[in-house]
């Protein structure tokens, strides 16, 4: 898909559709009161009759709209004016695509000049426009005997006015590294686990190293990390046939001498609970529980193709968790990188053992500015916050203050859970330095404590994407998310230091 920009006139673009916005009561965004002029009141015409209501999430496709040089011109509901806000905007961008996805519509113009929600600019339109439309042009076909039917539209043109085109540009240039991000995390969390192995990973991050953007691809193998002492990270592995990899991908953009930010990304690509398996219904989706690998390579891979003047590593600690004669079993005893002792309670909670592992060789390795680790680790986070925002959870506010931005900035948004050392009580063990769960209560709260013992002497931050990483039921697959919330935070970084 083409992405441009364009500042013709509405009624004289020769493209296959024309997408404008209208309002309810017969309120007109300005395009759309250019096409009622051109077209002697053909829009208001249909308010009038009451074919159309401006309500959102309706729409209209007219044929042959007197002196619009587009064949077709789709008319998109957009909801009061007042109440136009970000969500709207992309509500009103999705049902446009998805309306253009199923015509036989080859190039198209979204008319957003007028459509800019009160709070934002014309460049956040634009690069949330080609967010929303790359979201609902996305799809999975790589397991399918017949692939599905793709959507004829190739270009989409972006109407909007020619005040600072550069910012714009900028904007175009973000929206479709943040969208190509996110396709790269959905398609990788979408495989199925017994292609998406930890192997394949790290063969996806090696390819992508070789793509000449500046990535530079580490792998470290099984007997690496037992020599490291990675006595966490390969409990968990025992279980599994797979042998777990260690996958690292840096991003040199900045000066030399520059920290570097790391991302770390939980990357079990298939967790069935151990020996304190999960019950079979819907385990097929544990097939995503690596989305949090998926997505900061879909970040690292936005930022190369953005050449942000930073530093950055990726870092996916990858395995399986499998109920095998080796695998943990609850009340053993494992000793992590750090040294710090861990006694198993419930395998199921595999998730922060591989991510401690992690986060210490990430520390040791890059003496890094600041950590995100990224991970699907608790169940308790979709009770607690369900489908719409992450989990955030970290030792220095200034940082989770910048990823909160940077979610409101996306609308891939996050929310402050607190990080009491209260809580730290339920961590004890009678047995280890600490137990890898802490009860029913605080879920959410007591993982990232675990994770924190590792981080104490490191700027860090916990996002816990359970809830947000994939959609269930019939619209089942990944989202992708938090791509672009990590992408506008290392956006931020660039800009602001």
């Amino acid at each position: 898909m083409k992405y441009t920009l364009t500042t013709d006139a509405p009624e004289a673009a020769r493209v296959d559709c024309l997408v404008v916005g209208v309002f309810e009561k017969g309120t007109l965004s300005p395009a759309a009161q250019q096409l009622d002029e051109v077209s002697a009141g053909a829009v208001s015409a249909l308010f009038k009759a009451g074919d159309l209501t401006g309500k959102a999430g309706q729409w209209r496709m007219q044929y042959g709209m007197p002196g619009v040089a587009s064949a077709r011109v789709l008319l998109v509901g957009c909801g009061p004016q007042a109440a136009f806000d970000e969500r709207r905007y992309r509500q009103m961008v999705t049902t446009a695509l998805g309306v253009l996805a199923d015509a036989p519509v080859k190039t198209a113009l979204l008319c957003i000049a007028g459509l800019v929600p009160t709070t934002r600019d014309t460049a956040w339109s634009v690069r949330e426009a080609v967010v929303a439309a790359s979201a609902s042009l996305y799809r999975f076909d790589q397991t399918l005997s017949e692939k599905a039917p793709r959507p004829a539209l190739k270009r989409l043109a972006l109407q909007a006015s020619d005040e600072k085109a550069d910012a714009l540009n900028e904007a175009l240039e973000a929206g479709v590294a943040i969208a190509d991000g996110t396709a790269l995390a959905r398609d990788l969390a979408n495989l199925p686990g017994n292609i998406c192995t930890p192997t394949y990973l790290a063969e996806q991050a090696q390819a992508m190293a070789k793509g000449g953007k500046g990535l530079k691809a580490t792998v470290l193998e099984q007997e690496a990390m037992a020599k490291l002492g990675m006595g966490a990270l390969l409990s968990v592995a025992r279980g599994s046939r797979q042998p777990p990899k260690l996958i690292a991908l840096e991003y040199s953009g900045g000066k030399k001498r520059q920290k570097p930010i790391v991302l770390v990304g939980k990357g079990l690509t298939f967790d069935s609970g151990g020996v304190s398996i999960k019950p079979a219904a819907q385990m097929d989706e544990m097939k995503y529980d690596m989305c949090g690998g998926a997505a900061v390579l879909g970040a690292l891979q936005a930022v190369a193709a953005l050449k942000l003047p930073l530093n950055v590593v990726a870092v996916v600690p990858a395995s399986e968790n499998m109920p095998d004669g080796d695998a943990n079993k609850p009340g053993d005893v494992v000793t992590s990188l750090s040294g710090l002792t861990i006694e198993v309670l419930n395998t199921d909670a595999e998730g922060r053992l591989i991510l401690c592992d992690a986060l210490t060789w990430a520390e040791r390795t890059y003496k890094p500015e600041l950590v995100v680790d990224v991970a699907t680790l608790t169940g308790a986070c979709v009770i607690a916050l369900g489908k719409h925002a992450a989990g955030l959870l970290g030792n220095d506010q200034p940082l989770v203050d910048a990823l909160l931005a940077a979610g409101e900035e996306s609308g891939d948004r996050a929310w402050q859970l607190p990080l009491w050392e209260a809580y730290e009580e339920q961590l004890k063990s009678n047995f280890a330095d600490l137990a890898n769960v802490g009860g029913r209560e605080a879920g959410t709260v007591t993982a990232a404590l675990f994770l924190a013992r590792f981080m104490k002497k490191q700027r860090w931050a916990h996002l816990d994407i359970a809830g947000v990483a994939w959609e269930g039921g019939a619209k089942k697959g990944a989202t992708g998310r938090p791509v672009a919330l990590l992408t506008q935070f290392l956006i931020d970084r660039a800009r602001h230091g």
